[in-house]
């Protein structure tokens, strides 16, 4: 079994300061179900994928900060999936997993991958590409609102319903629109477009879901900028709640894998059953994640997040 090893810690550069790196803001933190096969395109094969009947956990951290080492920006992290953080183990990992009250723990004995990461931050993006090996990349973001009117109550929201959490869709909201354009380094053209549309909390809705700790572990590197493998930690605090997932939908669903989802009239996630292309290049991965099957959408209010700096993982080999 392949395994890896921390051996050191990186030096950081002084435009952000000595770490860790403070962000504070709000954020939508969305689980999709993304296929096995997809996401070890995305994943070095130095790290063992977390999947279970050839799917995995993937989405997106959409993030606004007020706060930062770079001030004002915003993020969008596009999340190929999960790997084992050794030593934790699969019996007690799945174990937690299907039990709603250690469901935040899980997320500590496994790590992100990060397969793409847009931001409208020069000195943002420049500080993930070399001390912390993120894929970032310039974006711009624009959001605009939408009032909606009173909708029937959607009494098909599965999993929020088996938990006692659906009634937090019940009442009506605003919509929000964030369109995430990436621009190309070269020559500034337009590469890519994402449109998010996610619910906005109404003015008199106090309740922002209970105060929560929570550690992220994460992999990165593997890029041009930071040719090494690392491991980084992001503590949070934040105060956490269900709302409906956000929906997504790309240039044109007919571009991606057979399996991806786009959003039909009705705002539900509907299979293209004419998206029978492969994948063919890195776009394409990112959409597909991007596009997938969401399971679950956390809104992250009063957020504090504290990034610790990254450490250098190499493999070690053992027989198991």
């Amino acid at each position: 079994m392949s395994e890896l090893m921390d051996v050191g810690e990186i030096k950081c550069s002084s435009g952000y300061g000595k770490p860790p790196w403070i962000f504070k803001g709000s954020a939508l933190y969305q689980l999709h179900l993304v296929k096995a096969e997809t996401a070890r395109t995305c994943i070095p094969k130095e790290f063992r994928l977390v999947e279970a009947f050839g799917y995995t956990l993937g989405g997106f951290f959409l993030a606004s900060y007020d706060d930062s080492p770079a001030g004002v920006f915003d993020e969008l992290v596009v999340i190929a999936g999960l790997a084992w953080n050794p030593p934790a183990s699969c019996a007690f990992f799945l174990q937690k997993l299907f039990c709603w009250k250690w469901a935040f723990s899980t997320l500590s004995f496994v790590s992100r991958w990060a397969a793409k990461v847009l931001v409208n931050s020069n000195e943002a993006c420049d500080h993930g590409r070399k001390e912390v090996g993120l894929p970032s990349q310039i974006a711009r973001f624009s959001k605009s609102i939408t009032a909606m009117t009173a909708q029937p109550k959607n009494k098909d929201i599965g999993f929020l319903n088996a938990i006692g959490m659906g009634a937090a869709f019940d009442s009506p909201r605003d919509h929000m629109n964030v369109q995430v354009t990436e621009w190309d380094d070269l020559d500034t053209k337009d590469t890519c477009n994402i449109n998010l549309t996610t619910v906005v909390p109404a003015l008199n809705d106090k309740w922002m879901g209970p105060a929560i700790k929570l550690s992220l572990p994460s992999y990165s590197g593997h890029t041009e900028h930071n040719p090494n493998l690392l491991k980084y930690s992001c503590q949070i605090e934040c105060r956490v709640r269900a709302v409906k997932p956000a929906v997504v939908s790309g240039p044109s669903p007919k571009l991606y894998h057979d399996g991806a989802h786009y959003s039909d009239q009705r705002g539900c996630n509907t299979m293209d059953s004419t998206a029978k292309e492969h994948i063919d290049n890195g776009q394409n991965l990112i959409m597909s994640v991007m596009l997938s099957k969401p399971i679950l959408a956390l809104e992250f209010n009063c957020l504090k997040m504290q990034v610790e700096a990254p450490t250098v993982v190499s493999p070690s080999s053992r027989s198991s």
